[in-house]
This record gives C-alpha cells, structure tokens and sequence, in this order.
C-alpha cells in the first residue's frame, strides 16, 4: 500500500516517500537552546522557533515494486531520491 510519512528513515526503510521537518537540523536547533539555557537564559524568555528545512525523500525501488510511476518534475524536488 502506498504510504507517505514524516520522517525520511521510513522512506530508507521502504516507505513509498517522506516529507517533513528536518530531523538533524530539529536537534541542532534544540543544541542552540541548550547552549543558551546554560549561558544562563531563562527557556521561557527563549522564542518558539518552528522547522525551517524540510526533506523530501522518495523510494524509487518502492515505487516501481507498486507499479507507481513518479514524475520527474516531483523527482526534480526531491532532496533525496532512492534507486
């Protein structure tokens, strides 16, 4: 069945395709957070800061296992593309 998921390791996994917030950039900015409450910020004077990089990963050898035909212009977006 064709899934779409939130984070690229399903896709790796065999999903269909991901789409969502970058994981390693998600845990870099909790590093900045961090660093600032150990400086000596108080976290609720801290801004809410949202994802500003997001991923989209398609498995090509699962697409082709469900007769799915992915058109290049999607493949053209994509950040990462699984052969």
């Amino acid at each position: 069945m064709p899934s779409s998921f939130n984070i690229r390791e399903f896709a790796v996994a065999g999903g269909l395709m991901s789409y969502g917030a970058s994981l390693a950039d998600s845990y870099r900015q909790a590093g900045f957070y961090a660093g600032r409450i150990l400086k000596g910020e108080r976290p609720a004077d801290l801004p809410v800061v949202q994802p500003t990089k997001f991923e989209l990963v398609l498995n090509l050898k699962t697409a082709k296992a469900l007769g799915l035909t992915i058109p290049d212009k999607v493949m053209a977006l994509a950040d990462e593309v699984i052969e």
